[in-house]
């Protein structure tokens, strides 16, 4: 059942103007999100899966004084006074963990993370938040951990941008562990048909195409042909050296 716009209204200043980290979602400096990462949250869940960008314009126009402001494609609530700024984080989790694409799996283990839709590289302390935000860029994503005491040693600085997401600016390869890559597949070179039959080629010699199979049939059924002559002629080679021999 869809929402009213008010009801839908009071929703949204829930979400963006308190607990956006509850949906994945992390505002910029001045409180926005993009209008496509709600959206995609919202698909999420049972309910809201309906609403789309007209909905939010609807909220924005429909209603006097809306709570909600749109941006280009940008959206944030007006009354942020809740909302959780973000700041160094204390009693960090010993293993963070972050989702990543699957072309972008090896480059990330050989070197390491840099920020890509938001300005800093979004991390988790729960696993199902991390694959939560990893569906989002890919159906498959590949789960990555991340050892923050090794970040910390090396000076970087993690920030909590809420209950369960954190951020930093970069992680380096060797602070990133994750599944294994997968085993690229070795190209076989073809074999011709004199070495799949282990024939010695010698100079001179002359091996049919095989690649359609009628010409192959059409091929052996000629040459047992052939060798069934030359059984025969030698058989009526010794029978007359035999007479020659009485």
């Amino acid at each position: 059942m869809q929402r009213t716009p008010e009801q839908l209204a009071k929703f949204l200043s829930y979400i963006l103007g308190r607990n956006p980290d509850e949906f994945g979602l992390i505002p910029d400096s001045n409180g926005y999100v993009r209008i496509k990462d709600l959206l995609k949250a919202f698909s999420e869940e049972e309910g809201l899966r309906y609403v789309r960008e007209a909905h939010l314009k609807e909220v924005v126009l429909a209603i006097p004084n809306s709570p909600i402001e749109i941006n280009e494609s940008l959206i944030r609530a007006k009354n942020r006074e809740h909302l959780r700024e973000k700041t160094p984080a204390q009693d960090i989790p010993k293993l963070l963990y972050v989702c990543v694409r699957k072309k972008a799996h090896s480059t990330a283990l050989e070197k390491g993370l840099s920020p890509g839709a938001y300005p800093q590289v979004v991390l988790s302390s729960s696993i199902e938040m991390a694959q939560r935000l990893g569906r989002r860029i890919d159906p498959e994503p590949v789960m990555l951990t991340i050892h923050s005491r090794k970040l910390i040693e090396k000076g970087m600085v993690i920030y909590q941008t809420g209950e369960t997401l954190y951020a930093a600016d970069m992680i380096p390869a060797d602070c990133i562990t994750g599944p294994p890559l997968p085993k690229q597949k070795e190209e076989t070179k073809k074999k011709s048909p004199a070495e799949e039959r282990k024939i010695p080629v010698s100079a001179g010699s002359f091996f049919p195409d095989f690649t359609d199979n009628e010409k192959k049939k059409e091929f052996l059924k000629d040459k047992r042909k052939r060798e069934a002559e030359r059984d025969k002629d030698k058989r009526k080679s010794r029978k007359q050296k035999q007479k020659g021999w009485e």
